[in-house]
């Protein structure tokens, strides 16, 4: 069995070519898309954060209003980028989101990816300490972001308050309880995820990793994996981890499907996600039915993850959208045994 949702980027554009031309657009017809990946049967409704671009920025209004108008789904991100998070407010929208949603939020955070602007968090007004690299400071407000989310109270009250407080140092509130064991890292590297284990983080592995070994990027994905897992054994912890990868996967079922992603077979790409750094990204998969089960079934990768996020063409509307997760939910998952 494997849990499957969705993870949109949430892209807009003013093209008359697109179903989501405005902010406006990409935020309800996301809520739309997740009540309707509810109703087919879907385990998450997961989404990008992006600052500085026509897409998702500011998850947790859209995550609280996703959490208002479903009741079983996961909702999450996938990832947000924590260089420009301030951890403290993010306790209070995340506890205040968790808690619409009665416990159902996945929040998938990092060190963050490529960006629009040079240095963006500086705007958001963060800057690295002496000796800091922008990653240490993303990692340095997660750690944080982590310990707030254990409960210890931490800040002297007012002796004269406006409202009478609890005995004891104060806490930031709302705090949603078993939160904190539902926070996953995106790794872009084994040496992160490993770090990430030993703090107790879920592990998100998407479609993009610094290629250190030369080998098929589902190959390095699965092998990943497994070192995060054997570091999470180490560090002893009392739960099971979860894991996901993300993948674009479309059954070829009718015309559109082949209109739109007909074209052929993917293969993993090389490139640089900085000066120094060579990444893989990882091959998308369409196919019919059947040819799409043989090529999955040789995905290292997405056998080792419990969890599976299908990338989704927001640009192209819900009724599409919804009809992508479903065409996988009938025709490849049961095949796979995930159902």
């Amino acid at each position: 069995m494997k849990k499957i949702g969705f993870l949109s980027f949430g892209h807009w554009t003013p093209s008359p070519q697109s179903q989501a031309r405005s902010a406006a657009d990409v935020l309800l017809q996301s809520i739309d898309l997740a009540v309707a990946a509810e109703e087919l049967g879907a385990d998450g409704a997961y989404f990008r954060v992006h600052h500085f671009a026509r897409q998702l920025a500011s998850p947790f209004p859209l995550l609280a209003a996703v959490g208002a108008k479903t009741s079983r789904i996961e909702i999450g991100t996938a990832v947000i980028d924590m260089r420009y998070e301030n951890p403290l407010y993010m306790i209070e929208d995340a506890g205040a989101a968790d808690l619409i949603a009665k416990g159902r939020l996945q929040l998938g955070i990092s060190r963050g990816s490529p960006e629009q602007v040079i240095d963006g968090w500086r705007y958001f007004g963060y800057q690295p300490g002496e000796g800091e690299t922008d990653a240490d400071m993303g990692r340095r407000h997660a750690e944080i972001f982590l310990d707030m989310l254990r409960g210890q109270g931490f800040a002297q009250p007012n002796p004269r308050p406006m409202f009478p407080n609890p005995p004891g140092l104060l806490r930031l509130e709302p705090l949603s309880e078993g939160l904190r064991e539902r926070i996953w890292w995106g790794a872009g590297s084994n040496a992160t995820a490993v770090w990430a284990a030993k703090l107790g983080m879920n592990l998100q592995s998407s479609t993009l990793k610094s290629d250190e070994t030369g080998e098929a990027f589902h190959i390095q994905q699965a092998a990943q994996i497994r070192a995060y897992r054997a570091a999470w054994k180490e560090a002893g912890h009392s739960r099971e981890p979860r894991v996901s990868v993300s993948r674009s996967i479309f059954a070829l079922i009718d015309d559109r499907d082949r209109a739109y992603f007909g074209n052929g077979q993917e293969e993993d790409q090389i490139g640089f996600i900085d000066e120094r750094t060579r990444a893989i990204f990882g091959r998308g998969y369409a196919a019919e039915p059947d040819e799409l089960i043989e090529q999955l079934k040789t995905d290292e990768a997405i056998a080792e993850a419990d969890t599976l996020l299908l990338t989704v063409p927001n640009q192209l509307g819900v009724a599409y959208n919804a009809h992508v997760i479903e065409s996988i939910l009938t025709h490849v998952a049961p095949a796979m045994g995930w159902r």
